[in-house]
């Protein structure tokens, strides 16, 4: 039976490596397909592994209907058995439904790839539709791991080596000339972390600089303290209250 699966971890899993995989084990079988991707780390119109695998693929823009272009193809004479959408947190929430009526009505098998939140622990809206109408979601058993050894579960942005928790949500790093204004003159990275030094805004870098060695990355909980709460942020007698209190 055709299905929608959606295949999730964080960055550095090997999402886009299991992607190509997939769609070289099924052109080897004689199947069909189309490869989509968005945003994709090596440029536009390319599917790219951290591997260094790459293959041409079809870039998503917010005007693509799945739809309409899988129906023109086969209008034309293309065989289209399945395809494989990888970066598929950029897609919005209409083209995921798209996909599922793919599925539905054309049998069609849709293999879709990602991570499911953003570096604020928010989901992506693709991802949250996908988790919402996929016949499956796997998470890849490949593990990616925190600086500090322990399994990775969120995606964090570092901003010229500092962490960040604020931004929009799509900001592509890695690469230069690009972004938005505010960020047009920053280095803008992504790392994975375990939760509980994402909660402490303890990125690898900012691990080093508390370290008494270089050569050393600090596992005590002491050398990470929690982030000092936002006081501006509470109306003037809440702070006026934390303040005392503290």
């Amino acid at each position: 039976m055709p299905e929608l699966v959606f295949f999730t971890g964080t960055m550095d899993c090997g999402k886009s490596t299991l992607a190509l995989q997939m769609d070289h084990t099924h052109h080897q079988r004689g199947r069909g397909g189309l490869l989509f991707t968005q945003h994709d780390r090596s440029g536009s119109a390319v599917l790219s592994s951290r591997l260094g695998l790459t293959k041409g693929a079809l870039e998503v823009n917010d005007d693509l209907d799945f739809w309409e272009l899988v129906v023109e193809q086969r209008t034309n004479g293309r065989r289209i058995d399945y395809l494989i959408c990888d970066e598929a947190q950029f897609y919005r929430p209409e083209q995921i439904e798209q996909l599922a009526r793919l599925v539905d009505e054309m049998g069609i098998d849709v293999y879709a790839f990602g991570i499911t939140a953003d570096f604020r622990t928010e989901l992506f809206p693709g991802s949250r539709r996908l988790i919402e109408l996929a016949d499956r979601t796997e998470q890849l058993q490949v593990r990616a791991l925190c600086w500090c050894g322990k399994p990775a579960t969120v995606n964090a942005r570092v901003v010229d080596g500092h962490m960040v928790v604020e931004g929009e949500q799509v900001v592509v790093g890695d690469v230069g000339g690009g972004e938005e204004d505010a960020l047009a003159a920053s280095v803008v990275e992504y790392e994975v972390l375990c939760r509980r030094h994402y909660m402490r805004r303890m990125n690898s870098a900012a691990a080093r600089s508390a370290s008494l060695s270089p050569e050393l990355l600090p596992f005590d909980l002491d050398l990470c303290p929690l982030p000092a709460p936002d006081l501006t942020a509470l109306p003037e007698d809440d702070a006026a209250a934390s303040t005392t209190r503290g």
